[in-house]
């Protein structure tokens, strides 16, 4: 859309200025993917798909999308919340004969032994979308579901529905986004922290790269460890939050590296005010989804001590610890709930009625 378009421009000239005077030699990004939540990117009116199959002749606006894993929870209204009119959420398989979508989540499918996929015979014009939130390492068997599905939610930028874990709004445009009053203002704050590094992690196993690094790394310091690995943490919600406001830095490092896979272990460093050092994707991938000097990446560093020298120099820097922190004034972190991914994509199922949509070579795509 052209809102997305408009907040990109703007994010890019802000991101330009904020990649001069560094003592880091960072490049300066292309952009940034700044959104509120959900981005229709790839979803135009001129897309290749050929509108081949008929829309009913009644022309009904409404649309009935059937979220596959629903299970006993109660559908959002979506003009209440979101103000997408014409759409309506379900959990009843037994209205899958009369859903335009079927909305599945990959890790239910794989794992449902009673009803993996619908049984019943496919409707010529109904849309079965692809929801993935986990990394293509531990996405299993994609390979059996090549073909089958017509459009795409994931945390990938090229996904047809872009939903990532986490983004940022810029505090000039909140009035702009009906989202931004759920979203959470940022504070610059740079007042003392007792803690100087944590990490929360439960999947612990010795080939996972970030386990090898943490293992370097605690060698030069000293290192929190909470959750399944370390000290467990109150049950809550907000706990790891209101943890991860004791420190300085915040290891957000991912159980996997691959495109655009920038998980809740960043978006928790944010929100709690420390400095996530983080590990993933290429230094370049995150700077599309936040400013350059907001985190640390572990490849800029020559070797581990480097990086502990220079988390050391920080730590007792007030300058450069506010060179990392004073960005966060002029946003506020938005993360989008699930009803809202439900009622963007029933909207998307009603906007491509008519049209042909195929996700060719998943794996391949997901894996790229």
């Amino acid at each position: 859309s052209s809102l997305c378009f408009w907040i990109l421009v703007w994010i890019s000239a802000r991101v330009s200025k904020y990649s001069f005077g560094l003592s880091l030699q960072i490049p300066s990004p292309l952009n940034f993917l700044l959104l509120p939540g959900i981005c229709l990117l790839n979803l135009s009116d001129a897309s290749n798909a050929e509108p081949s199959v008929p829309v009913s002749k009644d022309n009904n606006p409404k649309t009935l999308l059937l979220v596959w894993g629903l299970k006993g929870r109660k559908p959002p209204d979506c003009w209440e919340y979101f103000r997408i009119s014409g759409c309506t959420i379900t959990g009843d398989r037994r209205r899958y004969n009369e859903a335009d979508g079927v909305l599945m989540r990959h890790w239910d499918v794989v794992r449902d032994k009673e009803a993996p996929l619908p049984l019943e015979p496919r409707l010529p014009a109904q849309k079965w979308i692809w929801l993935n939130f986990e990394s293509p390492t531990f996405s299993l068997r994609l390979w059996e579901y090549e073909g089958i599905y017509n459009l795409t939610l994931t945390f990938r930028e090229d996904s047809d529905i872009l939903a990532p874990y986490g983004s940022l709004i810029p505090n000039v445009l909140s009035d702009t986004f009906p989202q931004a009053r759920f979203a959470h203002r940022l504070k610059s704050s740079s007042d003392p922290r007792p803690g100087f590094v944590a990490w929360v992690v439960s999947h612990w196993t010795d080939d996972l790269e970030r386990v090898h690094f943490y293992n370097h790394l605690k060698e030069y310091i000293k290192i929190d460890i909470f959750g399944g690995a370390g000290t467990i943490l109150p049950e809550g919600k907000g706990s790891v939050v209101k943890m991860i406001r004791q420190y300085r830095f915040y290891l957000a490092f991912e159980n996997s590296q691959h495109t655009d896979y920038i998980t809740e272990k960043l978006w928790n460093a944010v929100r709690g005010g420390a400095i996530p050092v983080v590990l993933g994707p290429s230094r370049k991938n995150y700077e599309r989804f936040l400013p350059p000097e907001a985190f640390i990446h572990v490849d800029d560093f020559n070797t581990v001590q480097e990086l502990a020298q220079y988390l050391l120099k920080v730590k007792d820097s007030p300058s450069l610890i506010t060179m990392h922190l004073s960005w966060r004034k002029d946003y506020s972190l938005y993360f989008a709930t699930w009803d809202e991914h439900y009622c963007t994509v029933c909207k998307v199922v009603r906007m491509r009625k008519g049209k042909i949509d195929v996700v060719k070579n998943l794996t391949a795509w997901f894996y790229s």
